[in-house]
């Protein structure tokens, strides 16, 4: 009996000593990470394979690489339907979307609807869907839809880009095809829906001036998101507008917010011939200069502005891959270059710390 005693203590202090040792304590599991912090780098293919060397830390690094090690946890990549080159095609957009699943980030695709750029302006019919009828048009967008979920299968899929006015022109067009556009659109997002019921659904509109107008046209469209697009250039410099915007479309329709496209200068100098979108400092907040540090301030005073609202669910920075890779004489170039997330070394900048989670 006392040995048994003895014996029995002793298996209590070993269970004891390897309880204090912390051998088996547990790990509180990781919070979900769902605030999104985006980057759209559609031309990131094209600029590769120009031979192009990004460095993070004094070091070549991949950009995918930079990018998912400073936090960002979305790839923002543009799809056209049949484009003149090979660039933003089905099969670029698909290999570039399995990198970014490799690389442990989600897929987040702007599907255009149209062979090239689509935006308030601009929202040309595929020449392959030229003369269908509507009937016939509503089908080929449920089929491509249909593809475009099986050959990539995308976290967030956006229907259309910057649809102020519709897309699809002159079918879909809002203003004068109210009907057919809110058709066109149903047709994709319940094929969507149908097909892959996980997938996010994004409706997307340039801009914060008028937003509520279309919105509240779509409102019986069955989607996740409300995206905009806000370039202080273009859509002002009132960030408290920006704010209300986010809290107001929030609460009317009870929908999450992403800033889907922004940008912001780390200079107002240019890196080769092509004309820069912004270039003067009347183009700027006044208070935030066109610095290194003055573009990391804009966003992350934009980030705290989205995150303070129960709407904001994240951000998307359009053009941080786009330097000026074709060279310092291009005229064809870049003219985003002083707004991209790396110097004109191709070194990356501080605005990359805008992806970490924690940083305020």
């Amino acid at each position: 009996m006392k040995n048994h005693l003895l014996f029995l203590g002793l298996c209590a202090l070993i269970t004891f000593s390897n309880s204090c040792s912390g051998d088996d304590k547990k790990t509180a599991p990781d919070v979900e990470d769902n605030f999104i912090r985006a980057a759209d780098i559609s031309f990131l293919p094209e600029i590769e394979s120009a031979g192009t060397v990004f460095y993070n830390k004094g070091a070549a690094e991949n950009m995918l690489t930079t990018l998912k090690s400073n936090g960002c946890n979305a790839i923002r990549i543009r799809l056209w339907k049949n484009p003149s080159d090979t660039h933003s095609s089905m099969a670029e957009v698909k290999a570039l979307a399995q990198r970014v699943k490799q690389a442990g980030m989600k897929v987040w695709l702007t599907v255009h609807y149209s062979d090239t750029w689509a935006d308030p302006g601009h929202q040309t019919l595929p020449a392959e869907w030229q003369g269908l009828s509507f009937a016939d048009l509503k089908t080929a967008v449920a089929t491509y839809t249909s593809s475009i979920i099986s050959e990539i299968n995308p976290d967030i899929i956006q229907i259309g880009n910057e649809t102020n006015d519709g897309f699809l022109w002159p079918q879909g067009r809002l203003t004068s095809n109210e009907q057919q556009f809110l058709q066109l659109l149903t047709t994709a997002s319940t094929t969507i829906r149908t097909q892959s019921p996980t997938t996010k659904i994004m409706l997307h509109f340039a801009g914060i001036s008028a937003s509520d107008w279309f919105f509240e046209k779509v409102k019986n469209v069955d989607f996740d998101y409300i995206g905009l697009s806000y370039y202080p250039m273009f859509h002002g410099k009132d960030l408290n507008a920006l704010k209300n915007t986010i809290n107001t479309l929030g609460t009317t329709y009870n929908k999450k917010v992403i800033i889907a496209e922004t940008a912001y200068p780390f200079t107002l100098g240019y890196n080769d011939f092509t004309n820069n979108i912004v270039g003067l400092e009347e183009q700027l907040i006044p208070t935030i200069p066109a610095t290194p540090e003055g573009q990391k301030t804009f966003m992350l005073t934009l980030k705290t502005i989205i995150k303070s609202s129960d709407f904001g669910a994240g951000f998307g920075y359009w053009g941080g891959e786009w330097v000026a890779f074709r060279g310092a004489q291009a005229t064809n170039g870049s003219s985003y270059e002083n707004q991209a997330f790396y110097d004109f070394e191709n070194k990356a900048l501080p605005v990359m710390q805008v992806f970490n989670r924690d940083e305020e």
